[in-house]
């Protein structure tokens, strides 16, 4: 593929969607691992209590900046058919993370990693759990979750693609 192929795609309803939720994912990145690293490197609370606090806490700007960022979704959220799958796949991503994250604190208590490096090394598996998910999410939310349907949009929006133009 070129790179103006690859700029094309990436311009396309479908490119912008996946950027977007990318985007969304990094901010929930950031926010969840800057208080991963402070609930467990600062205050020295368990890996897994700190791999659920900064869960919970990403999940609110990931899943606002999802639907209505990414797929462009306005009014209010239904509980049942957004809100709780929502949740129920963090509570996934929790539940592969804080799994890792445990086992990970662990095994740098048992081979005596310095607090630093049992820090980073909690981090980096919290964020490699995260990311086994991020495809299957993607494709929950963009068929499922947050899949528009054309009796719902405003005129404003593209019945085919549920993004603003």
């Amino acid at each position: 593929m070129t790179f103006p192929e690859l700029l094309d795609r990436l311009r396309s309803p479908g490119g912008v969607k996946l950027f977007r939720y990318s985007m969304a994912s990094a901010v929930a990145v950031v926010v969840s691992l800057i208080f991963l690293v402070f609930f467990n490197g600062v205050l020295g609370w368990s890996a897994w209590v700190s791999s659920t606090l900064a869960t919970a806490i990403a999940t609110v700007p990931n899943y606002v900046m999802n639907r209505r960022w990414a797929w462009g979704k306005t009014g209010r959220s239904h509980i049942m058919k957004e809100v709780v799958p929502f949740w129920a796949l963090a509570f996934l991503g929790w539940m592969l993370s804080t799994i890792s994250v445990h086992a990970m604190e662990g095994y740098a208590k048992h081979h005596d990693f310095s607090h630093a490096l049992s820090t980073f090394s909690v981090a980096f598996v919290y964020v490699a759990a995260f990311g086994v998910l991020w495809i299957g999410k993607f494709i929950i939310f963009n068929k499922v979750l947050f899949a528009h349907h054309i009796e719902d949009l405003p005129p404003e929006l593209d019945g085919r693609t549920g993004v603003r133009f």
